[in-house]
């Protein structure tokens, strides 16, 4: 097991593809805060504020790098186990956070603009929100890699079924408090936002078992069938 974690891990950036996508997310999400803190009003020159849309931007890639690493699982001669390459994709996925955390401190610590009177305010809670905003992303990749073999589809499905979700749920009056107990937007608000409380964290654990535990138990299922289908 650990030479096999050791193996997915080693793959999760181990192509020049993937050490290029994970450059151009970091690109990205610092091209966004720099045009965030030159556009935004004083009031909204904070650290929660930035990490909410850059976190969020750079989580749209995320999900692909566990899409690769399934698409790797299809291509080896042998079916190896599921759970190291869900445990891999954590590398990229602490990488893009941690580096994000890191961009937004710079360039509101740089900014020569005036900023909030709290600007730091739950900047330790979103710093740790944002990793787990970037581990929930990963985890949808996975589990969707494993539910749909065509790279490009499982991408797809990673921004079109969490969004779609949410813009149903929020369509509804009914149902629009139910967003952050059904879909990763609506609990990396409140994650990003930094004001978590008892309730918030009972929600995004919901979340986490539905679109990280749930999807990729999932395709692991579908995996091991078609595995023993085609033997």
């Amino acid at each position: 097991m650990t030479e096999t974690f050791r193996d997915a891990l080693r793959r999760s950036l181990g192509t020049r593809a993937r050490r290029w996508l994970l450059a151009g997310t970091l690109v990205a999400g610092l091209l966004a805060a720099v045009a965030l803190v030159a556009a935004a009003a004083p009031a909204d020159r904070t650290f929660a504020e930035l990490s909410g849309t850059v976190q969020s931007l750079m989580s749209v890639a995320t999900p692909l790098f566990g899409i690769l690493l399934v698409s790797d699982l299809r291509r080896g001669p042998v079916r190896p186990a599921v759970l190291p390459t869900v445990l891999a994709v954590g590398l990229p996925a602490v990488v893009i956070a941690v580096v994000g955390v890191l961009i937004c401190a710079a360039t509101l610590a740089l900014t020569p603009a005036e900023v909030a009177d709290e600007p730091w305010r739950f900047a330790g809670t979103v710093a740790v929100g944002g990793v787990l905003v970037q581990f929930v992303a990963g985890l949808v990749g996975t589990g969707l890699g494993l539910l749909v073999r065509p790279v490009v589809v499982a991408f797809l499905a990673t921004i079109v079924l969490p969004l779609g979700l949410f813009a149903l749920l929020g369509a509804v009056d009914a149902l629009r408090a139910a967003q952050p107990w059904l879909t990763p937007f609506g609990s990396v608000r409140n994650l990003l936002s930094g004001e978590m409380t008892a309730l918030r964290w009972v929600q995004w654990l919901c979340v986490l078992l539905i679109w990280g535990v749930g999807l990729i138990a999932a395709g692991a299922a579908v995996l091991n069938r078609g595995g023993r289908t085609a033997r």
